[in-house]
């Protein structure tokens, strides 16, 4: 077949004509992201991850097939935003909890998520309870995490040609569905294919662990040489010690331990900064207006509301440190069921209750817990917002004197890993 002439962003590409426009840009060094697209598959065009325009209409990049005088807009700036908006509703749409999945490291969509630059979110995470449906033979699928591509729907058949996935219901309630008598027929190999051909964890394989080491994993790889390290503070730069405020929400406590991961260079920062309240100096009040915060967790009492408040008044910026402080994190996987019954199982139906001493905790001095774990910028205004789970101690702090003294600093994604 011949080849075609088309332009992307208004330069001139060649490829085969009727080629996939995603596999003609790749050819011509143009990336377009796609978490429904197999290049041995008919267009899917399901989750417009690669919304393009075509001659100014907005339409998915893999049902176009390129032929001569198109003109392609790709990375615009408007193109840009959108995708990164379909990831972030996604995210939101979806109980993807990263740091507890076992595709984590290996998951295309969170990925995407590195590539795009996605910090946070700007919609509202839902945490709708779906269901998890452990009934197949080899397999486990998680609705939570399903964004329904048909990537499943697709490409896995048994031997004999039979799909072991379809779609079900309409609008907002489509889900995928197995039969369970062809999933059966699957073999071992099979069933571990399933699991690599979705692009998130709503397809696990049972009994089995995927999980690899850190750097071990297919989105880890990257070259020492784009690795940022924390570089020496010019101390002749300023002759006032910035002061910083820190603390800890609902959280782990693992950012802290990670800001303390900078060893030796935090005698570096001691030259130019000074902690007033914080759980690093032990100082249980602010004494003085602070230049910069960094809140780590998020909220889940009426206490942790209140040290937030206090932190927004009395620090010029602000900054969320990690998943919990952004989003909710780990503590949020509550907000899928009813307060009532998470207090029920944690305080009367706990393995350790002991018969007729079991009560749920209620007293005025005790801070009142939320029906949810709320991110930190529904309650107050947040500046900035550092992600990982937790961030490295050189991004955190990387990024600290990029916001106080304008050091230039180029954030690559593994730096802030959501896992």
């Amino acid at each position: 077949m011949k080849n075609c002439s088309f332009k992307i962003d208004g330069r001139v590409c060649t490829a085969e004509r009727g080629l996939n426009l995603i596999e003609a840009a790749k050819q011509n060094g143009v990336f377009i992201p796609t978490l429904c697209h197999f290049k041995h598959l008919n267009p899917l065009g399901t989750c417009r991850v690669c919304t393009v325009k075509l001659n100014g209409k907005a339409v998915a990049g893999c049902t176009i097939h390129v032929a001569d005088d198109m003109d392609l807009e790709v990375n615009t700036r408007e193109l840009l935003n959108t995708r990164k908006a379909i990831l972030e509703m996604m995210f939101v749409e979806g109980n993807h909890f990263c740091p507890s999945c076992e595709k984590s490291g290996d998951c295309q969509m969170q990925n995407l998520g590195y590539e795009t630059g996605i910090k946070y979110t700007r919609f509202p995470h839902l945490f709708i309870n779906r269901i998890t449906d452990a009934r197949p033979e080899r397999i486990v699928v998680n609705q939570n995490r399903c964004i329904k591509c048909r990537r499943c729907i697709e490409e896995v058949k048994t031997f004999d040609g039979y799909k072991v996935f379809n779609s079900i219901n309409k609008g907002n309630e489509t889900m995928v569905s197995i039969d369970y008598e062809q999933e059966a027929k699957l073999s071992e190999l099979q069933a571990a294919q399933a699991m690599q051909i979705c692009p998130t964890g709503s397809i696990l394989v049972k009994g089995k662990s995927f999980s690899k080491p850190f750097g071990d994993r297919q989105f880890d790889s990257v070259t020492e040489e784009k690795m940022m390290s924390l570089s020496p503070v010019k101390k002749h730069r300023t002759t006032k010690k910035k002061i910083v405020a820190t603390t800890s929400l609902a959280g782990c406590f693992g950012c802290h331990m990670s800001m303390l991961d900078i060893d030796l260079g935090i005698l570096d920062l001691f030259e130019v900064i000074e902690f007033n309240k914080s759980p690093l100096t032990d100082i249980k009040n602010f004494t003085k207006h602070c230049d910069i915060g960094l809140v780590e967790g998020g909220c889940c009492n009426t206490h942790n509301i209140e040290v937030l408040r206090e932190f927004r008044k009395n620090c010029d910026i602000l900054v969320s440190v990690g998943e919990c402080a952004i989003w909710g994190g780990l503590p949020a996987m509550r907000n899928t069921f009813p307060l009532e019954e998470c207090l029920k199982e944690s305080y009367l139906d706990s393995m350790t209750s002991e018969e007729n001493e079991t009560i749920i905790p209620n007293h005025e001095d005790i801070p009142k817990i939320l029906n949810n774990v709320y991110a930190n910028h529904e309650i107050v205004k947040i500046d900035h917002h550092i992600p990982g789970c937790p961030p490295d101690a050189n991004h955190i702090w990387n990024v600290v004197k990029n916001i106080l003294f304008q050091e230039e600093y180029s954030i690559m994604h593994p730096k802030y890993k959501y896992d």
